[in-house]
């Protein structure tokens, strides 16, 4: 068979078919109800022995839409004799032989747990996606309801970290292409999902001190893990608060903690350094803050590691 392709005027005359729809119009939206978990359930307990579908919500089906109507909708659950639980899906079914969508009873077989969703391939056949589980016990006059809606997804958009959507909405996620960052809205801020920033040498000469190991730094997922380098005076002894030679950058910062790291001094004495955080005076800087008499040639010698948050 030739190659082919849809709407063209080289293909039935730009008519398309409804299988053919559904095929080019599977991926323009998730599968799901439109909204999220936080939205009311879009299935509950109905009078007696039925479920009420809640009025105004749309959803999409292999790209055909859905809208539940502008009143509820009740749909009747079959009655319960067998001795056994059984439980029923609450479903929205693509239905080929009419290419409609409609919220329907999955019924499922007493004992033996919720039914398998049916999702055909091809061009016959039904396509369902959950809304609720229905739980009827055996001889009940009502029925118990549990939540399961698939909700459509937000799509990954690349930007850079001063260009992400003004008006994400919830669980929308964006690509940085300027830091590497995988970003997710929650609703109320954009929160780091991916990081990996690889090793990050954070040397930085001053006066009086050299380095002899690296002071190096790598972010994952919003958390900075710092392994401090060693350090060796240069110069005279040191009064008040000294500072060492690194300088972290401010992407790599906690927003408004700084961070405490035990080094051990030449001979048999202890310091601690502090790591200023961005809100400080003096931001990615390393001080020894309390330390013993240190003298030219001695070493600072950081404990191995420290970490912190910087989303």
């Amino acid at each position: 068979m030739a190659q082919d392709s849809w709407p063209s005027p080289a293909h039935n005359s730009r008519a398309v078919t409804d299988a053919e729809y559904e095929r080019v119009a599977q991926r323009f939206s998730d599968d799901g109800v439109y909204g999220t978990p936080a939205d009311p359930a879009v299935i509950t307990a109905g009078t007696g022995l039925s479920v009420d579908v809640r009025a105004n919500v749309a959803a999409s089906v292999r790209g055909h839409a859905w809208s539940s109507g502008t009143t509820t909708v009740n749909l009747p659950v079959a009655a319960n004799a067998s001795g056994s639980t059984r439980v029923d899906w609450v479903v929205l079914r693509l239905d080929r032989s009419a290419w409609t969508v409609r919220a329907v009873i999955r019924q499922g077989t007493p004992g033996a747990g919720a039914p398998a969703l049916v999702q055909d391939q091809g061009d016959t056949g039904f396509y369902e996606i959950p809304l609720a589980q229905v739980t009827v016990l055996s001889g009940a006059v009502s029925v118990t309801v549990t939540r399961a809606e698939l909700y459509v997804g937000a799509r990954i958009r690349p930007c850079t970290s001063t260009t992400r959507n003004p008006n994400p909405v919830r669980g929308e996620g964006c690509f940085e292409t300027d830091t590497g960052r995988v970003r997710i809205w929650d609703g109320s801020a954009w929160v780091g999902a991916v990081d990996q920033s690889g090793e990050v040498i954070v040397n930085s000469p001053v006066t009086a001190w050299k380095w002899t190991v690296d002071s190096v730094l790598q972010r994952r997922n919003g958390v900075v893990t710092l392994r401090l380098g060693w350090f060796q005076r240069t110069g005279g002894a040191p009064t008040g608060a000294v500072r060492l030679p690194v300088l972290i950058p401010s992407a790599y910062l906690h927003p408004n903690r700084d961070q405490y790291v035990l080094c051990y001094v030449t001979g048999t004495g202890l310091a601690r350094a502090t790591i200023s955080s961005r809100a400080s005076d003096t931001p990615g800087q390393v001080w020894l803050t309390q330390y013993p008499a240190i003298a030219k040639d001695d070493f600072v010698l950081p404990s191995s590691g420290v970490s912190w948050v910087v989303d």
